[in-house]
């Protein structure tokens, strides 16, 4: 089960800095749009993904794993085949990120109970950004 609107709305005030696994450097991708959306509203967005170098200004890592340790990572939003999700999960796990979601159509429920066991706020099968919409977050708003 998700956490409530009051607890996403929480979550989405604070964190600062969302790794975005799965980002396409292709602007037409959703992952690209909801990262574009992302960083118009004052988060920093770290892409993660093999295949490119860079995304949107920033520069894209081949696994969340491989994200330096000073780079901090508060949330990590996935876009990537629900079979995939376990790897990604333990790797948020190892670097005790406080929120795994899991984009519009991606669900785990094994992975998703092993991130709650570890303590970490897991969404599943919900849009970021139609969320942060519905929500009105305004950036450098207070969390509620």
């Amino acid at each position: 089960m998700n956490p409530s609107e009051d607890d996403l709305r929480g979550v989405l005030h604070r964190a600062r800095t969302i790794a975005v696994v799965g980002l396409s450097d292709k602007p037409e991708r959703d992952s690209n749009e909801v990262a574009r959306y992302l960083q118009a509203h004052g988060y920093r967005v770290v892409p993660v993904n093999p295949m490119v170098s860079e995304v949107l200004g920033e520069r894209s890592y081949p696994s969340l794993a491989a994200i330096p340790p000073e780079v901090p990572v508060d949330l990590v939003d996935i876009f990537r085949r629900p079979d995939e999700v376990p790897a990604v999960m333990e790797q948020a796990i190892a670097r005790k990120v406080p929120v795994v979601w899991m984009q519009l159509g991606i669900s785990h429920s094994e992975a998703a109970a092993r991130g709650r066991r570890a303590g970490a706020t897991i969404v599943e099968d919900l849009c970021i950004m139609v969320m942060h919409r519905r929500l009105g977050i305004r950036p450098g708003a207070a969390p509620a």
